[in-house]
């Protein structure tokens, strides 16, 4: 399938993080933060934030054959209708399915790269979306929101930092209240007194994101606070806490720097 590309730029997957030794059984798209507006290409640091949760999660997924990639967009900015970061990750899904073959796909991003996990997950081939502080439009303007008939069918997981001061929390909060209403499988986390990047409680949100995704993907029992957080009717399981040392008793989840955008 031809790739999507502007001029001279077109979308890519980075390279396998530490790829499985047989054959792939599921595979994460990382989708790095961006900008509202810009024709500049991919954003190194944007990019670099994301590396210490690619190899948390392809150490945890190893046994099963998760392959973890990178998407590589053709620009970094949304640019209005245009919505490139979106649009690069349904051609990444695609290119997914040509290598890999029928395998279920979680997709994955922080800030502007949640918004485009969000609105690509319709791709035939996504059986679950993870949205880190998510950078979504204020739904009191005068723009139409966010759509969500497309998570129908698939597993969602949105985690804020409610001192977000780049990404409105009660915005995501919104969109999951509106998508919880056609998808039992909406929920989401809230992490009090972090910020945009979810630095204080990296180790936390990286454990949260590694059960969700091999629970969603691989069928592995998911920690009582994700099935409960998924069973709460609104607004319950949409302002689900996340607590301190979650998963502590697991071991440490690892470093994750968060993201920008």
């Amino acid at each position: 399938m031809a790739q999507r590309g502007t001029r001279e730029r077109v979308a890519r997957l980075g390279r396998a993080v530490a790829p499985p030794e047989a054959g792939v059984g599921g595979a994460v798209l990382l989708l790095p933060s961006g900008t509202e507006q810009s024709a500049r290409g991919p954003s190194p640091l944007a990019e670099a934030a994301l590396r210490p949760l690619a190899r948390r999660l392809a150490r945890a997924g190893r046994a099963e054959g998760l392959a973890v990639h990178l998407v590589r967009y053709r620009t970094r900015g949304w640019n209005g209708a245009q919505a490139g970061p979106a649009e690069d990750a349904e051609w990444a899904a695609d290119e997914v399915v040509r290598r890999y073959g029928d395998v279920p796909v979680c997709l994955a991003g922080t800030g502007t790269g949640g918004r485009a996990a969000l609105r690509a997950a319709g791709h035939e081939a996504v059986d679950s979306v993870l949205a880190l502080a998510p950078r979504l439009p204020d739904e009191g303007t005068a723009a139409p929101p966010e759509p969500v008939r497309q998570l129908a069918g698939r597993q969602v997981l949105i985690v804020h930092g409610t001192n977000d001061t780049r990404s409105d929390p009660e915005s995501s909060f919104r969109l999951a209240e509106r998508a919880k209403k056609a998808n039992r499988g909406v929920c989401r986390f809230e992490v009090h007194a972090d910020g945009h990047g979810l630095r204080q409680y990296r180790a936390e949100v990286a454990l949260l994101a590694v059960d969700f995704v091999l629970g969603t993907l691989f069928g592995h029992p998911m920690p009582r606070p994700l099935q409960d957080a998924m069973a709460a009717p609104p607004p319950l399981g949409l302002r689900m806490p996340l607590a301190a040392g979650y998963g502590s008793t697991r071991g440490t989840a690892g470093r994750w720097a968060g993201g920008a955008g």
